[in-house]
């Protein structure tokens, strides 16, 4: 079954994520995460996006930079990524530069 892994451009720990409030707080035009700011209001997963995830048939996984490289320690990409993983392997399907031209969530889940 494919699956598509979405790679956040963001390392896992509390105060990764405390940092990246932060950021989104006081500088939301210098994020550096535009699939964390469609996907994430603030604080929590956005709701629309959780829903569609959800409600979805497609297998989903999602990762944080040191997460993904950890897990697939042979493949590092520009982050953030949407990556396609079948029987050929990873591929990207929405690169770092696809993600930073979508300005809404809505656009994100058409394109999905």
């Amino acid at each position: 079954m494919n699956t598509l892994l979405f790679v956040y451009n963001a390392n896992s720990g509390k105060l990764n994520a405390l940092l990246d409030v932060g950021h989104k707080l006081f500088s939301p035009s210098t994020y550096q995460c535009n699939l964390c700011a469609l996907t994430f209001d603030t604080f929590n997963e956005n709701k629309q996006w959780k829903q569609f995830r959800e409600e979805s048939n497609i297998n989903i996984q999602f990762y944080h930079i040191d997460e993904f490289e950890k897990a697939y320690s042979n493949e590092t990409f520009k982050y953030p990524v949407v990556l396609k993983q079948d029987e050929n392997g990873l591929n990207v399907f929405l690169s770092k530069a696809e993600l930073n031209t979508i300005d809404s969530l809505e656009v994100l889940i058409e394109k999905i």
